[in-house]
């Protein structure tokens, strides 16, 4: 879409490879996968605009097109033909960016406390904030405060652990400290600012969808009538699913042939024939 003018109040990363989700990248960039027939990233856009979050925009590099039609037409695409890592896709922004402007993982479901977040923001007044819960002991690199509530630099230990929700809020200062090129937050842009803040808050309901395995339970919770209507399998609005399948993922106009029994098993259509992958 053409680029407005508008103010940009929230952006989502969405330019990643989706490397653990294996062969399904091959057909669909991560955040254009569905739950009840839409996109991951739409999920996380409508999550902000609950919040007040109105002008979005979002970053585009592993098979752009197809992102671009995920994002619809009220979600600002911005093409990013060289990956310019966590913080440098933020350079989209320069010049429009709210302050603060919010942050998030377009590959993730959640129900961010955007609100309660900005208002402890600005009552720190940090330069860049993080949204933190305590550590679950699950396969998330571990964030750590020290006793003013400043994230510590890679390394460093202290306070926690936390885990980083992927929700983050970034003043205009932070923003014109951007260099560049590749960037990457905790590494480029921490040491160079004097206030940043990791914010706990208690745990709320979060899922990161990062592999084939996280795309199929988030259909068996979240859409079990429709991408999840096959036990153990994930459905996509536009496949046509045999009924005896096993671990399997159907995207886009997958079709398998009946009486077709599988299991570990990705399938797509592709120019008319049926490809089948393993997961």
């Amino acid at each position: 879409m053409m680029p407005s003018m508008n103010s940009i109040d929230g952006f989502l990363l969405t330019a990643g490879l989706g490397t653990r989700m294996g062969p399904l990248s091959l057909v669909l960039p991560k955040p254009a996968w569905t739950l009840r027939g839409k996109p991951l990233l739409r999920w996380g856009a409508e999550d902000m605009r609950r919040a007040g979050l109105q002008h979005l925009g979002c970053n585009a590099h592993h098979l752009p097109e197809r992102l671009k039609v995920a994002a619809g037409a009220d979600l600002e695409v911005f093409d990013e033909p060289f990956l310019l890592g966590s913080a440098g896709g933020l350079r989209h922004t320069l010049g429009r960016a709210a302050d603060p402007l919010a942050v998030w993982n377009g590959d993730a479901l959640a129900q961010v406390p955007w609100e309660a977040f900005l208002a402890e923001h600005r009552r720190r007044r940090a330069q860049l904030s993080w949204l933190l819960v305590p550590h679950d002991g699950g396969p998330w690199n571990p964030v750590w405060l020290d006793d003013q509530g400043h994230v510590r630099l890679a390394g460093e230990t202290g306070n926690g652990p936390y885990h980083f929700t992927g929700a983050a809020l970034w003043s205009a200062e932070a923003l014109a400290l951007l260099p560049e090129g590749p960037s990457d937050t905790k590494l480029d842009l921490l040491p160079r600012l004097r206030h940043h803040a990791g914010i706990v808050v208690e745990p709320f309901p979060w899922m990161d969808i990062g592999s084939a395995d996280h795309l199929i339970a988030a259909a068996q919770h979240f859409a079990p009538e429709q991408e999840g209507r096959l036990p153990g399998c994930y459905i996509h609005p536009t496949a046509r699913p045999s009924l005896r399948l096993e671990h399997c993922v159907l995207g886009p106009g997958a079709a398998p042939p009946p009486p077709l029994q599988d299991r570990d098993a990705f399938w797509f259509e592709d120019e008319g024939r049926q490809v089948r992958l393993s997961l």
